[in-house]
């Protein structure tokens, strides 16, 4: 190497070449603890973990990546090779650590997932193309073959359909006050995905009637027997490059949950009342439920005339094109969805296709119900977590077999359509023993559905769905370890906030 050097060097400048290739050999990485002793074999495994509790404290002071310049290339040998993401993104922990298992990427010290799931920073995946495949999508065979296993693009679909009912249910709290002197103004509505516009809102009326004696003795009290609220709106595809993605343009219906009292009390009206339009008797549905979808407000109609009008009018509007009707809903508006999609299914000669995708929603009619809805062809797709009260009743109280033995009793509450069920215990992020709120909260449904696999497989371990809003909304149901690596971590649950995103992350690969 000196006989290299002197060649090509003049023999003046030969000691400064050396004096300076001296001390550029003394520079080390302060980030490698080997620049500041011997290394042992028998330290190899402490100085790993140091090494990595360095590169911990340098990511944290490095801010992160902007989402929409993630870019995925492929390599020469058919790898995935990650551009524009942060350092601890690129870096694949299991073989710089080789003592971490494979069952341990699940775990908190797996910093590079745990950072990624629990970061509010949205991932953005390209959306397939569903093409002519649409209609299998929207239940034209009963979502065959789609459910066990999940089919990718039918889970990022279903979580699609849970982030318009979460609008509806932001939408409603950002304002739940209604005026009961004046016609409602139109209200704004920011939608999780901006291919998408609201053209219509849609209103609830609870009425639940006192004993004739007291309207005799306080005719005042009518406020308190009736009260109209918003509980959703109608969407509809306005984006070509998604109409093209999609294979049709979509009507949207979203639907939220049991929000005011008014309407927990017409939860508990569970007699079977006849469906008003139908001849024949043995066709009912719960009368707390009907009452919501048939009762006119003081200044807004009743939820049936607005759907039956808004989707008249979408469908004359965009006659000749190819389109489908999605309703959801969460609790009491899948329950809601049904008897929408009961309504809207015969509104006009040539109704395009209709299905339902409701989340944790309780039992709404009897078997002549289930019928009237199959002979209409409306399908439905129920999301059910096996620890979720609320999609047992009514008719808990009698048992599951019970109820199924039961079935042609037109007195007998059944369940419509198609189902795919979770379960809360096999999210390794929740509790064993989580509550009742959590088990039927749909932050939790569509954590469980991103997590899903199959029935008789584990949660996977690719889902992307943040955790962030998991933690805030059901941060005590969460195992400890994942909350306080959440702290490390500096995301603090209480510093939360949630914004709309303008445009819907995908949930898939």
């Amino acid at each position: 190497m000196m006989i290299g050097v002197g060649l090509t060097l003049p023999a003046q400048n030969l000691n400064v070449f050396n004096a300076r290739r001296a001390s550029f050999k003394c520079q080390k990485s302060p980030l490698n603890p080997t620049s500041r002793r011997h290394v042992s074999s028998a330290s190899s495994t402490e100085l790993t973990r140091e090494t990595l509790s360095n590169l911990e404290k340098l990511l944290q002071k490095s801010n992160q990546p902007d989402p929409e310049r993630v870019v995925k290339t492929s390599t020469s040998n058919g790898s995935i090779e990650t551009k524009g993401k942060g350092l601890l993104e690129g870096l694949n922990l299991s073989r710089i650590w080789p003592e971490m298992k494979a069952a341990e990427e699940m775990s908190p010290r797996h910093l590079n997932r745990l950072q990624r799931l629990l970061s509010k920073t949205m991932e953005y995946s390209p959306r397939n193309n569903l093409g002519s495949r649409w209609r299998e999508y929207h239940g034209c065979n009963d979502w065959s073959g789609l459910l066990d296993p999940l089919d990718e693009n039918l889970r990022r679909e279903v979580v699609r359909y849970g982030e318009f009912v979460q609008a509806a249910y932001h939408g409603f709290h950002s304002n739940p006050a209604m005026s009961t002197d004046e016609a409602p103004l139109p209200r704004h509505v920011a939608l999780p995905d901006r291919s998408y516009k609201v053209t219509k809102s849609l209103y609830t009326t609870s009425s639940v009637g006192l004993p004739k004696w007291v309207d005799d003795v306080a005719p005042d009290l009518g406020w308190m027997t009736q009260r109209s609220s918003w509980i959703g709106y109608v969407a509809v595809c306005d984006d070509k490059r998604e109409i093209h993605r999609m294979g049709r343009r979509e009507i949207v219906i979203a639907l939220r949950g049991t929000a005011t009292c008014m309407e927990w009390a017409e939860n508990f009206r569970a007699q079977l009342d006849q469906i008003p339009e139908s001849d024949d008797p043995t066709q009912r549905v719960e009368r707390g439920f009907l009452s919501l979808h048939k009762t006119r407000g003081a200044h807004v109609p009743s939820l049936a005339e607005l759907v039956v009008e808004e989707v008249q009018r979408l469908i004359e509007m965009y006659k000749g094109e190819p389109l489908s009707i999605t309703i959801t809903g969460h609790s009491l508006g899948a329950a809601l969805s049904l008897l929408v999609a009961d309504e809207i299914s015969s509104c006009a000669p040539h109704v395009p296709p209709v299905a339902v995708f409701s989340f944790g929603g309780p039992r709404v009619g009897n078997k002549g119900f289930v019928e009237r809805l199959n002979k209409k062809n409306v399908k439905v797709l129920r999301i059910v977590n096996n620890q979720d009260l609320i999609t047992k009743v009514p008719g808990v109280f009698i048992g599951e077999k019970a109820q199924q033995q039961q079935q042609d009793n037109p007195w007998t509450y059944s369940h419509v359509g198609t189902e795919l069920r979770v379960d809360t215990k096999m999210s390794p992020y929740l509790k064993s023993n989580v509550d009742i709120a959590c088990c039927h909260d749909l932050e939790a449904y569509l954590h469980l559905v991103d997590g899903y696999l199959s029935s008789k497989c584990p949660f996977r371990s690719n889902a992307k769905r943040s955790l962030a809003k998991l933690l805030h909304d059901q941060g005590s149901n969460v195992k400890q370890l994942y909350t306080h690596k959440a702290l490390s971590l500096n995301l603090e649950r209480d510093r939360f906030s949630f914004p709309m995103p303008s445009c819907l992350p995908s949930p898939s690969q």
